[in-house]
């Protein structure tokens, strides 16, 4: 098993390298506007799992997985080429959920906000449910004697 420091450090180098590649291009018209957005590196160096988003539809979506699966040979060899390893590591793409999830942190945050401001209108309209000071005050004796008569 190797050092975790080593596996980050390999995770980042896989990243800066894929990235590199799929800006300057892959020749496929399949490919959106595709980010890189982590990469995970096995603790034996041998599967490097990349995480990325894509920017479009679900359609453009699909169509950038495939053609990221069909230029996966071409990406794991450039990766070869640039990392100082004994063996390559095998590259898997996976899209990765972060748009999702912060759209619908968003939705739940909007909700919250909403029934912030109904709590906020009841209670500024809201009364008492008993009297408006429910505290026990001293008794005086003359109003003892005052109810006596």
């Amino acid at each position: 098993m190797a050092d975790p420091q080593r596996a980050r450090k390999m995770a980042d180098r896989i990243k800066e390298i894929v990235a590199r590649r799929l800006d300057k291009g892959i020749r496929d018209p399949r490919l959106g506007f595709v980010t890189i957005t982590d990469v995970r590196v096995t603790g034996d160096l041998q599967h490097a799992s990349i995480f990325y988003t894509v920017y479009g539809t679900d359609e453009e979506r699909a169509n950038s997985a495939a053609a990221l699966k069909a230029a996966t040979g071409m990406l794991r060899s450039e990766v070869g080429r640039n990392i100082t390893a004994r063996l390559t590591p095998s590259l898997e793409f996976i899209a990765d959920a972060v748009p999702e999830n912060a759209a619908s942190i968003e939705k739940l945050l909007q909700e919250a906000r909403q029934r912030d401001t109904e709590v906020a209108e009841l209670a500024s309209s809201a009364g008492y449910a008993g009297d408006p000071d429910p505290y026990i005050k001293p008794r005086d004796e003359d109003d003892d004697f005052d109810d006596a008569r």
